[in-house]
């Protein structure tokens, strides 16, 4: 069993722990070393940022554009507690962060925010390298296994490793692709201290709904362009997001779905379903489709009708008999209403293991304004660990980035007193 402390490694500055080498604990990391304390960070995973730099394998989106105002209001309920984090590290500032690591980037036509090169691999080869020439060690390959305050023991190629330290940052992500080391392995661990833990749930996931034989034979896999989803709340209020997703075998995935997913995952806790209704001509209205179905010919067939007509074919024409009988289709009237607002349920999200990201974890509850556990005065918790949610677009990684920030001086000024 190898043991290291303070006095062992010889610092004569505050030794701090970070547990987990994404971007909360790389960030709280930088934060931490430049206020001049010794910095050892720990991953279970033989590199740093693997779920970072997987993300970004398609382009990475660092963060959004939009005006604060609105882009605190993409935390859902979470907004105002995430504020005081986010507020002093915005997208603004995140992208002069970035600047300062040599890496220019640019705002795309729907206002994300992307590494001029669009990787993810070059911005972090900038960062380590910065990290390590300002002092921060790193251990990889060592999981934490039990934690009891201050001192932490680690599994590390089947050897015991026990740290001791003055403060710890625990950034370990919530329970979402797990091989790349976010496993919720943590959740236990904390629970048993006394830390209020919400449940991890699927979050930015797609859903199981219930498809006739012919629409998983003939349409699995087929993209749904040009549409807009409308999810209703109990009171009436109502929201409307445009997009593309994909209908799969067992129900649907894709960005357009994701964006829905908390309201559609809230609903399916609350009753064991929800629903939200497809608009297939979203760039007309109700009367214009009206008048375009007026057009008929006689002995066309009602495929060849509504392809001719307003272009409805396929997965569309499909989903359209899903959810409606030929009776609704009697009158141009009732045939238009329909397309305007195709009703389709589900059932169940996609599981964990499949998802982008999670919701739950360390509740608010269970920390203090600097992010420091009240059950474990000198522990603070960062990123995806705390219970909290956000859509595709930029925000999960400010937020991840903005709470390692906030976790950074929390420890800094613990240290302090």
């Amino acid at each position: 069993m190898t043991v290291i402390g303070k006095e062992e490694t010889g610092q004569k500055q505050k030794t701090v722990v970070i547990v987990g080498a994404g971007p909360a604990g790389l960030m709280a990391a930088e934060e931490i070393c430049a206020a001049g304390h010794q910095v050892q960070v720990y991953d279970a995973k033989p590199s740093a940022c693997r779920k970072f730099l997987l993300a970004g394998v398609g382009g990475m989106n660092i963060t959004h554009s939009e005006a604060y105002p609105d882009f605190i209001q993409r935390y859902y309920d979470k907004a105002d507690w995430l504020d005081t984090s986010i507020r002093q590290f915005d997208a603004d500032a995140l992208q002069d962060w970035i600047h300062g690591l040599g890496v220019e980037t640019f705002v795309g036509t729907s206002g994300r925010v992307f590494p001029k090169d669009m990787k993810a691999a070059p911005l972090l080869r900038h960062w380590l390298k910065r990290l390590r020439e300002s002092g921060v060690e790193f251990h990889m390959r060592h999981k934490m296994t039990s934690m009891k305050k201050n001192h932490l023991t680690f599994d590390h190629n089947g050897e015991t490793v026990e740290v001791q330290a003055d403060a710890v940052v625990l950034a370990m992500g919530g329970a979402s692709w797990p091989k790349l080391g976010s496993d919720g392995a943590w959740l236990p661990i904390l629970a048993e201290k006394g830390v209020t833990v919400a449940p991890l749930q699927s979050a930015n996931c797609g859903f199981y709904s219930h498809w006739s034989e012919h629409l998983q034979t003939k349409f699995a896999g087929s993209p749904l362009k040009d549409v807009a989803f409308s999810f209703v709340f109990a009171n009436g209020h109502v929201v409307t997001k445009k997009g593309e997703c994909i209908v799969t075998k067992d129900g649907m995935e894709g960005s357009l779905i994701y964006a829905f997913s908390k309201y559609l995952r809230d609903g399916i806790n609350a009753h064991t379903h929800s629903s939200l209704t497809m608009d297939f001509l979203p760039l007309q209205s109700e009367e214009q489709v009206v008048k375009k179905l007026r057009n008929t010919k006689p002995k066309e067939s009602f495929s060849k009708y509504l392809k001719r007509t307003l272009n409805i074919g396929g997965v569309k024409a499909a989903l359209l008999h899903e959810a409606f009988s030929k009776e609704a289709f009697q009158t141009p009237e009732a045939l238009a209403a329909c397309l305007k607002a195709v009703p389709v349920s589900f059932y169940k999200t996609k599981p964990i293991d499949e998802v982008i990201s999670t919701a739950g974890g360390v509740c608010e509850s269970s920390v203090d304004a600097r992010l420091m556990l009240n059950a474990l005065p000198g522990v603070f918790c960062a990123g995806e660990m705390l219970d909290w949610e956000a859509p595709t677009g930029g925000y999960l990684l400010t937020a991840c980035f903005a709470t390692g920030k906030m976790a950074g001086r929390g420890v800094c000024e613990f240290l302090n007193t």
